[in-house]
């Protein structure tokens, strides 16, 4: 029989599951924890109704959201310079947006999920279908999907040249499932008033297995011929600048100098070492470069002086007619002062680089102080370099896996991701962005460059592979060659065709399922009357 009701054990477990959740990302990271962190919600959906199951599944989305991005509130407050009683107000509701999707998770599975048999695959088929569906909706917001928990697990991770993130997301959601169909048995708990045979239990161990030992291998396998590949491939010398600015000091006109003095200084550091390139992170030009003359030759006499190739990060602005047009960029400059491309950055932060609706909410302008309406630029643009394509990535542009893609397809042998994420302090914020961009790495068979002005810098292989990386807070300048490779990933090439699937079959499973317990609900009061 359906409960009507939920009781405090219901919420304590759903609860539990968004703790759980969050402690498998870091900081934290017990990344261990999210092969059974859906667990306890999935025990208290047991035999509720679906507008139960959804109420569950929105309690558990907000504990993990809010304890997920809880530096939200803090950074909104810092240097959004909004009040606490705003900023907050706007992480729970980011936070219960979020949690929507576990709410709908929960509620499909004990609308469609009648039988036990189900779960073992609609569990991950539907979980991953609202992860693709999170990655795009209202301009997409994939932070930390499921999957991103495995970050440091190399061989786990390597089918994300086949699959994505959404591969590995399936594989833990998959894990889940069969954890909860083994506490049914064992316990003597049915599903939705079905009870758990031992054949479904015992097949549902032996699947995870087989599949878990053909990740594993297929892991194994990619690391070993990945590793043997960049042994007999070209690399390149990078140097990469941390100026650990101030955020709060950045812009002060009054500091504009002795910020890009510091970078010159640290970036001179490495001559020694005769880099092919020195990548400065975002904005770490803080003045409009090529516009602020006297600036801006100060720049091009320290990349002069250092005589080798400089990627920078600036703002930039270009005049059209009527109007005009500001962007988040980052330039290619040569020894020689010339200027080989500009990127321009495509995905820009709501709140932070534009204000959405503002025709509309024209209030926002106000609330939002100092924020500027930047464009966006071209989709998938490269810089070409010598012989080679320079993928550039800026801030958070790194955490949607179509644009990195995109960049590859369009000839990138190497990808930049230039970012500031000194808004989040020594919050887990920074972690959780470096432990993102290894999965671009692996789904695209790159390596990755990345400068971020406070920290965490590294360098990323082909495989995954952390090279090096930075502290925090630490003013740091760090050289290390990085393989380039030329072939292209079958996810590469195809993209998200994993997730679209998982989502055409969740569908497809999903309509089916309405009009079968539609019909057998209209045959059955047939047959009462």
């Amino acid at each position: 029989m359906k409960k009507d009701k939920l009781d405090r054990l219901n919420l304590f477990l759903a609860v539990l599951s968004g703790w759980l959740l969050t402690l498998s990302f870091p900081k934290a990271g017990f990344s261990w924890l999210a092969w059974f962190a859906l667990v306890p919600l999935l025990a208290a959906l047991r035999n509720l109704s679906p507008k139960n199951g959804f109420y569950l599944g929105l309690c558990a989305g907000i504990a993990h959201y809010l304890t997920l991005l809880y530096w939200l509130a803090h950074t909104m407050s810092t240097f959004g310079h909004l009040p606490l009683y705003v900023s907050i107000p706007i992480l729970l509701l980011l936070s219960a947006y979020l949690a929507l999707y576990v709410a709908i998770f929960s509620m499909g599975l004990t609308l469609f999920c009648q039988r036990s048999s189900f779960l073992l695959f609609m569990i991950p088929l539907v979980w991953v279908s609202l992860e693709y569906i999170r990655s795009f909706l209202f301009t997409g917001f994939p932070w930390e999907l499921l999957g991103y928990t495995q970050f440091n697990m190399l061989h786990l991770i390597q089918i994300s040249d086949i699959f994505g993130v959404y591969g590995v997301s399936f594989c833990v959601a998959l894990s889940n499932a069969a954890f909860f169909l083994a506490y049914l048995y064992l316990s003597g708990k049915d599903w939705q008033e079905e009870e758990v045979k031992s054949r479904l239990t015992i097949e549902s161990v032996v699947a995870v297995t087989l599949i878990f030992c053909f990740v594993w291998f297929y892991g194994k396998w990619q690391i070993q011929s990945i590793r043997k590949r960049t042994s007999h491939s070209p690399s390149i010398k990078v140097t990469i600048v941390q100026g650990n600015i101030d955020q709060s000091k950045k812009w002060d006109p009054a500091f504009q100098r002795v910020s890009t003095v510091k970078y010159i200084n640290l970036s001179l550091l490495a001559k020694k070492h005769k880099p092919d390139l020195v990548v400065w992170p975002e904005t770490a030009t803080p003045f409009y470069f090529l516009q602020n003359s006297r600036l801006s030759e100060l720049v091009k006499k320290g990349v002069h002086d250092t005589g080798t190739d400089f990627l920078i990060g600036s703002p930039s602005f270009k005049l059209e007619k009527n109007h005009v047009e500001y962007y988040n960029s980052a330039y290619l400059i040569g020894p020689e002062e010339k200027v080989y491309g500009r990127y321009d950055k495509v995905h820009l932060v709501p709140f932070g680089e534009y204000i959405p609706f503002k025709k509309w909410l024209p209030f926002l302008g106000k609330m939002v102080e100092g924020v500027g309406d930047f464009n966006p630029g071209k989709k998938g643009h490269t810089i070409k370099w010598g012989n080679l394509r320079l993928g550039i990535q800026i801030c958070y542009e790194i955490i949607f896996p179509n644009l990195s893609r995109a960049i590859v397809k369009n000839h990138a042998s190497l990808l930049v991701n230039i970012t500031n994420d000194a808004w989040y302090g020594r919050s887990s914020a920074p972690d959780q962005h470096f432990s993102m961009t290894i999965f671009r790495a692996v789904e695209n068979r790159r390596s990755i460059v990345r400068a971020a002005n406070t920290g965490i810098s590294g360098f990323i292989d082909p495989c995954g592979r952390v090279i090096a990386a930075t502290p925090l807070f630490k003013d740091v300048t760090i050289t290390r060659p990085v393989p380039i490779l030329e072939k292209t990933s079958f996810y590469s090439h195809f993209g998200d065709l994993f997730a679209m699937a998982c989502l055409g079959i969740t569908l497809v499973t999903g309509f089916l399922g309405y009009f079968i317990r539609k019909y057998s609900n209209e045959a059955k009061t047939r047959v009462e009357r």
